[in-house]
């Protein structure tokens, strides 16, 4: 009966909204719209009158990629979409308390009314929901059935579930709680019990070994029983208890463009825009796309003209093997067939490049791979390298690479430190800092690499080294497994070592998130002066940390697995920031949080049960709601947060649903432009981009989001 009602509901909408001039124009009075020619507009009403807070949403496959522009209506139920490409339109209403409308058809230039369509129920309104809303359904064990009291392992206790769980689990690769992730897939088969059916489903694809290592290896298989009953009860009709707000004040000033790139069969980890430091760098210039173990074709989107290229990324030795299996967070073959593409396999990678970021001079340097995972000899022990005679590197699974866009040169920078983010420094080096390089700060002199094309020289990186002794330099030190010496220093080994990279523009000082994946999560801070290291854990009820970002003041912000966003400002510590009482608790007072929207899992207290994967500060203010505002990708709430006066606002990507980011950025075109001038930039960066809302056969998306002054400006 439902689909038969909801079919014969849109039947007489789409009827009405056919013909808009047909609607008493009584119940458009004093709600006009001023429509330029390259702008449609109009109003959105629903039975009780104008729908405040809904998406307007236009999408177009005139040009040469899917293109939509979405925009939300204000107290007055108005719109308008600016600023369209010439081309024909669909365009359609979405809203918390709706089911999408029909789509009518319009080009730029006309004003077109819209009839919004209820929710004939609360299942088809639930549908829209972003997907925290029922990921926090889940259950969580209670505290009491940790430390060997149950079946789950004797060394995990709660808040190592919950961060398995919130953001360095399947959720750190995956959207969970969206339509396809909280349903089963009939191609499976049919299964005793949800249990049995999520054994089967993370075997799947080129990450099935990686998955079931964690679930069944690492935590005794016993989080199947917990994402089984979820699904289940959701398969039987349980709905989320919580509802979504429509978007407020601010929040419908958002202008969001998307266009399709990359291949329905790859995924894509991030894209760059800009250069942090300088944002008006390749101003209205093209993004390049990371798409880390996918594919070395990087997807090159020009939004000038819509058009979508490829560079395949070389390495030094095209016979080397690709860079998937061990080692690697991926398998040369899917270890158990996929329900969207069988056997196939989709990743083939040897540049299999993580992130890329824009220097002063315009060109791109990735984190990618350039050749196997033996690492040179002047790496290695016995080479006369300054870093390899202090420590000595065997291996590293990720180097440097640098594409100079004007020529399409791509130059190979041999590190021996592994590499994962990058950002530049603000010295006269234009030192690149990197993360995911282990137990060492490792950096790339770019002005030495561009004066000697001299990878080797151009290097260098240094152990993590603790004052212990609190004599303000670095001497000879202990081992990260020996007690403390009060004549040494000690040398620590931070958890699963460097995540976000983050040099200071206040005091040169680098920054990095450790101990995502093992050991005390934190802030670790290395003077490149001194060769010295900080460090400072995240104190309770806080835990867990992900990715990170600094800000002009040298204040240090990052995604925390406990669903805050976190900062650290070491100007607060009280105490002596070296000897030997300085290794990681001893500044709980730098620390501040603030509690991510959306609801939170039942029986652990107030939370939040999002998960944000990365954290940006807008140093420069290239979206327009202030300079130094930290912002953290909303992974389960489809879009982003960004933290303004105390106050979380919400920044939804409603279009296509399950938006899953890993990292953004902002850019600055035109600052005499006012708003149309600046933006941010983001990817949907989920491993699994056909299992968001179109399904097998669409493309990631590639996503410029702006804030105007109000809902109407143009």
């Amino acid at each position: 009966m439902f689909v038969t009602k909801a079919l014969a509901r849109l039947t007489i909408f789409a009827g009405l909204m056919a013909l808009p001039s047909a609607i008493s124009t009584a119940v458009y009075a004093q709600q006009t719209v001023t429509v330029g020619a390259t702008d449609i507009g109009g109003t959105v009403v629903g039975p009780a009158g104008p729908e405040a807070g809904v998406w307007v949403i236009a999408e177009t496959t005139d040009l040469p990629t899917k293109f939509a522009r979405i925009v939300v209506t204000d107290d007055s139920g108005r719109y308008l979409v600016p600023d369209l490409p010439a081309a024909t339109y669909s365009v359609w209403v979405r809203g918390y308390g709706l089911v999408d409308s029909a789509k009518l058809t319009a080009k730029p230039g006309q004003l077109i009314n819209h009839t919004a369509v209820p929710a004939p129920n609360e299942a088809a309104a639930a549908h829209y929901y972003p997907a925290v809303y029922w990921y926090a359904m889940m259950k969580i064990p209670p505290a009491g059935e940790f430390g060997g009291k149950s079946s789950i392992p004797e060394k995990l206790n709660q808040n190592d579930w919950l961060k398995q769980m919130k953001n360095i689990g399947c959720i750190g690769c995956h959207q969970l709680g969206q339509e396809s992730t909280r349903t089963i897939p009939g191609a499976f088969g049919k299964f005793d019990s949800g249990e049995a059916a999520w054994m089967r489903r993370v075997q799947s694809g080129q990450s099935g070994e990686q998955m079931v290592n964690q679930l069944a290896g690492n935590f005794g298989g016993v989080p199947f029983k917990y994402l089984g009953d979820w699904t289940d009860r959701i398969a039987k009709g349980e709905l989320p208890k919580a509802k979504p707000p429509r978007p407020q004040g601010v929040e419908r000033n958002i202008v969001i463009t998307s266009w399709e790139w990359s291949t329905p069969d790859k995924y894509l980890h991030d894209l760059i825009s800009s250069d942090r430091r300088h944002p008006t760098v390749n101003a209205y210039g093209p993004l390049y796309g990371s798409p880390e173990y996918s594919t070395d074709n990087m997807p090159i989107l020009d939004p000038k003209t819509n058009k979508v290229s490829f560079f395949k990324m070389p390495v030094a030795d095209p016979e080397m093997p690709e860079s998937l299996g061990p080692g690697h967070a991926g398998s040369v073959k899917p270890l158990e067939p996929s329900a969207y593409w069988g056997e196939q396999k989709l990743w083939d990678t040897r540049a299999n490049n993580h992130n890329s970021m824009f220097d002063e001079k315009g060109r791109l340097w990735l984190s990618a791979t350039v050749r196997g995972m033996d690492n040179p000899a002047f790496c290695k022990q016995g080479s006369d390298h300054p870093s390899a005679k202090l420590f000595p590197l065997e291996k590293s699974a990720r180097q440097v690479a640098m594409l100079d866009p004007r020529t399409m040169k791509y130059s190979f920078i041999n590190t021996c430190f592994a590499t994962h983010h990058l950002q530049f420094g603000y010295d006269a080096n234009d030192t690149l800092w990197l993360s995911g390089t282990g137990p060492v700060a490792g950096w790339v002199n770019t002005k030495m690499f561009d004066e000697t094309g001299d990878a080797a020289k151009s290097q260098g990186w240094s152990p993590f080294v603790l004052d212990t002794n609190g004599n303000g330099k670095r001497d000879d030190y202990v081992e990260s497994n020996a007690p403390l010496d009060p004549a040494k220093d000690k040398r620590i080994v931070p958890g699963s070592g460097p995540y976000a990279v983050m040099p200071s523009p206040v005091d040169g000082s680098i920054w990095y998130t450790v101990g995502i994946f093992g050991g005390p999560p934190g802030f670790l801070r290395f003077d490149p002066a001194t060769g010295l290291s900080e460090v400072f854990n995240v104190p309770a009820p806080a835990f867990g940390i992900r990715g990170g970002d600094i800000d002009k003041n040298g204040v240090v912000w990052a995604s925390l697995s406990s669903g805050h966003l976190g900062s650290f400002d070491r100007r607060k510590c009280k105490a002596p920031l070296n000897g030997p009482n300085a290794t990681g608790n001893h500044c709980p007072e730098g620390w501040a949080i603030y509690q991510y929207p959306g609801p939170g899992f039942e029986g652990i207290g107030e939370n939040s049960a999002e998960s944000s994967y990365y954290t940006w500060v807008d140093q420069h203010n290239t979206f327009g709601l202030g300079e130094n505002i930290p912002m953290s990708t909303a992974n389960l709430g489809d879009g982003f947060v960004a933290l303004k006066d105390g106050k979380m606002i919400t920044i939804r990507i409603p279009y296509p649903l399950s938006f899953y980011a890993k990292g953004f950025d902002g850019r600055i075109d035109d600052p005499n432009a006012g708003w149309k001038g600046r933006g941010l930039w983001s990817t949907n960066g989920d491993r699994t981009p056909w299992l968001k809302e179109g399904g097998k056969g669409s493309r990631p998306r590639a996503v410029h989001i702006q804030f105007r002054p109000d809902p109407l400006a143009n």
